[in-house]
């Protein structure tokens, strides 16, 4: 398996309370800003919520929502 495939995933941002889905090597969340969730690209917002709180890193997940990665120039 090919290093940054390793990275593809969903990532939150608790500053932004967003989520976002990396499928492709164009552009990986910056760390400790983002925080790996899951490999699981394909997860839905609803177990995505779940996850993170499960998991201790948010417990106020009800305003989680989908974020958009930036535009690179």
């Amino acid at each position: 398996m090919l290093p940054h495939v390793e990275k593809f995933g969903i990532y939150f941002n608790a500053k932004d309370e967003s989520v976002v889905r990396i499928t492709s090597p164009y552009w990986f969340p910056p760390e400790p800003e983002w925080i790996f969730v899951t490999n699981e690209v394909n997860a839905t917002l609803t177990s995505i919520r779940e996850t993170i709180k499960s998991e201790g890193i948010s417990q106020n997940t009800e305003n989680v929502k989908w974020g958009r990665i930036p535009l690179l120039d």
